[in-house]
């Protein structure tokens, strides 16, 4: 079963992603595998990823991590039926296609939008995205953090359309939206 777990910063998305993880790895002969999209900019950044990695690791030490910023539908196309896959998180691989911290967007950001999607709908092991959302709030000032914003929620409904189970985190306590209870 695939599953889009969405909320806010520190909604508690990441631990309930780590819990069916927990959960999957309970059963002998599987595995599981966090799809890192993080991209370190700065000091704080770098902190904040090694924070999470010993985190992580404490709390599911089964789980194994592989960082992936870029290439998350080829990750996703290489699934298998045992392995549980977490992407986490969509927003900040949406972030490194579209406003790249050293760079220009990615040309074909849209084409790989489009493959992510594909790739899910094909993955014949279970997959858990982890995604912000972000578009609860104010309408962002610049034309670019708009572009963002609308680009963002389209693939949550293009992902949400393909997941048999979305679940939006509210203050640490999992929202159902769509699937089973």
């Amino acid at each position: 079963m695939h599953e889009l777990i969405l909320g806010g910063a520190r909604s508690g998305k990441s631990r309930v992603a780590e819990a069916r993880a927990a959960a999957w790895l309970a059963t002998p002969g599987r595995s599981a595998v966090l799809v890192a999209t993080a991209l370190a900019g700065d000091s704080e950044m770098q902190e904040r990823i090694a924070r999470h990695r010993a985190d992580r690791r404490a709390r599911v030490p089964l789980l194994a991590t592989r960082e992936e910023p870029l290439a998350l539908p080829e990750v996703l196309e290489q699934a298998a039926p045992d392995k549980l896959l977490i992407v986490d998180c969509l927003t900040l691989w949406m972030t490194n296609l579209h406003m790249p911290a050293h760079g220009r967007p990615l040309l074909d950001a849209e084409a790989r939008e489009s493959a992510l999607v594909t790739a899910l709908a094909a993955a014949p092991g279970p997959v858990v995205l982890v995604s912000n959302e972000i578009g609860l709030g104010v309408m962002p000032i610049s034309a670019e953090a708009r572009r963002f914003v609308d680009a963002i929620g389209r693939l949550h409904q293009r992902v949400a359309a393909v997941c048999e189970r979305v679940t939006l985190m509210v203050a640490g306590i999992e929202v159902p939206v769509k699937g089973p209870r």
